[in-house]
């Protein structure tokens, strides 16, 4: 007798009850959620921010290396981070998911799971989506929305020149992680019995399975007194995120080569794999780490915190976009990252 449950078992309304029996809800804003028509928010005196974003297994994600546990958690934390990329507080998501006929009830239970999980990790209400069947595998759409302080929101388009050039974390080890899960994924099609070999890359794997929305580092600046003028989330790549943010400002920008943040495993792992590193930092993407721009008077609140490095100076659109060296050496930078089409 199977263990697992088909999902024709259970049925909509069974699901759409499984699912809800779970849920926390948290924000006085959410005046209802699951389970009607549509949901009810309320929003006291705050803008609304709104962000939705697609995950496609097989152009997105593998289920061969990834756990519908980390899936459930990574589909929030990504849209989480857009959400605070605009420099406000996540209190709301909806989840749409299509399912093939090869899911069963405990795959789905594990999916939510993850994502009930992140929900407690941000602080965010499941308020609602929809389930559907798929001929084509799994299909996760998740829309974030936030609330901000009247004029408290950073765009892209606000970066001045002479602006400090910021990030936080580390950058490149996801892209690096995704490589190391590619090349199991090979060892397993070749030889099921073999076991994975991941010792001593956790953190590069657990950056490409299970990544963090950077909203604590939010929280701090808000403490620091700093507002950014410009902020993005580092989802395709540095150059990609830069190159955007110089775009809508009518900026250019220098980056140092030397102050690129990374970690020690992500080095070790891009020589594993003769990939140059600093192609890894400015172009693999995922990284989910925040880029931003702050006035240079704010130089003595964020040049001691320990999660934020300065990388480089907003400059005259004439200079165009540039990695600098420690020679003095500038080359343009090109988006080489995610493409989507």
């Amino acid at each position: 007798m199977s263990e697992f449950t088909p999902l024709s078992e259970l049925g909509e309304f069974g699901l759409i009850k499984l699912i809800k029996d779970k849920i926390e809800l948290r924000h006085p804003s959410t005046v209802k959620g699951i389970g009607d028509d549509a949901a009810v928010l309320e929003p006291q005196e705050k803008q609304i921010v709104v962000s939705s974003d697609m995950l496609l297994e097989g152009v997105h994600f593998d289920l061969t290396f990834c756990p519908l546990k980390h899936l459930g958690y990574k589909a929030v934390a990504v849209n989480v981070s857009d959400i605070a990329a605009m420099n406000a507080k996540p209190t709301q998501i909806t989840v749409n998911i299509a399912l093939g006929a090869r899911f069963t009830v405990e795959a789905v239970d594990e999916l939510y799971e993850g994502i009930r999980l992140a929900c407690e990790n941000y602080n965010v209400d499941l308020i609602g989506g929809d389930t559907t069947s798929s001929r084509a595998g799994l299909v996760i759409s998740v829309t974030a929305i936030g609330e901000v302080a009247k004029g408290e929101a950073v765009l892209r388009s606000g970066a001045k020149e002479n602006n400090l050039i910021c990030v936080t974390g580390d950058l490149g080890a996801a892209y690096v992680g995704l490589q190391i899960l590619e090349r199991e994924k090979q060892a397993f099609i070749a030889n099921p019995e073999m076991q994975p070999e991941l010792e001593g890359k956790e953190y590069v794997v657990g950056r490409q399975l299970r990544p963090e929305a950077r909203m604590d580092v939010i929280h701090e600046l808000k403490e620091r007194g700093i507002k950014p003028t410009a902020m993005i989330d580092v989802s395709d790549g540095l150059a990609s995120e830069l190159l955007h943010i110089c775009s809508q400002s009518k900026v250019g920008a220098t980056i140092y080569k030397d102050n690129l943040p990374a970690d020690e495993q992500m080095l070790e792992t891009a020589m594993e794999f003769n990939l140059d590193p600093i192609t890894c930092i400015m172009n693999g993407g995922e990284d989910y780490e925040l880029l931003f721009t702050v006035p240079l008077e704010d130089y003595d609140k964020v040049k001691n915190h320990p999660d934020i490095s300065i990388i480089g100076k907003i400059t005259d659109a004439s200079e165009g976009v540039n990695l600098a060296n420690k020679q003095g050496q500038a080359f343009p930078l090109q988006a080489q990252g995610w493409v989507h089409f």
